[in-house]
């Protein structure tokens, strides 16, 4: 028997900018349960992007993220022995999810010296609609579009 969905865990929201969006994207960041040298990295990017662009690094962060949201993505479903990718809509909290997962894992593949410069770069190029991360969710993107044909097998 099912039990249903697990109950969303409650996230405190960050010391410095009371923000839930900057707490999630810090555990993120985080490795190996160093929660206070995640923190460090992502205020440092934070300075970091208000020095380059003269602009809240805030509204830069939330920019980046919303830039890297997919509106489409595919998912497998067996259809009569092929497997075949159904373009989607993911749910709001995928869609969070993936987006901060690609800007991170883009950060890490940059080649600055340390991981706050090369994730404020990430953010400030996202901002922009440039970087690794958009460019991931571009190939989501067209996918998506490739595989049209199917969306009328959706669930």
């Amino acid at each position: 028997m099912r039990k249903g969905h697990p109950e969303p865990r409650v996230i405190l929201p960050d010391p410095k900018y009371k923000s839930e969006l900057v707490a999630r994207f810090v555990n993120k960041i985080m490795r190996e349960g160093k929660k206070t040298k995640a923190y460090k990295i992502f205020y440092t990017a934070l300075e970091l992007i208000a020095q380059k662009t003269n602009q809240n690094p805030l509204e830069i962060f939330q920019a980046a993220v919303n830039n890297a949201m997919p509106h489409l993505e595919v998912r497998p479903r067996r259809v009569g022995g092929a497997t075949l990718q159904i373009p989607m809509e993911p749910h709001p909290e995928r869609k969070l999810s993936l987006a901060m997962r690609w800007l991170i894992e883009a950060a890490r593949k940059r080649s600055e010296r340390t991981m706050a410069e090369r994730l404020a770069g990430e953010l400030i190029a996202a901002s922009k609609n440039e970087g690794a991360a958009i460019k991931k969710r571009d190939e989501v993107h067209k996918m998506a579009e490739a595989n049209k044909a199917f969306a009328h097998f959706r669930f």
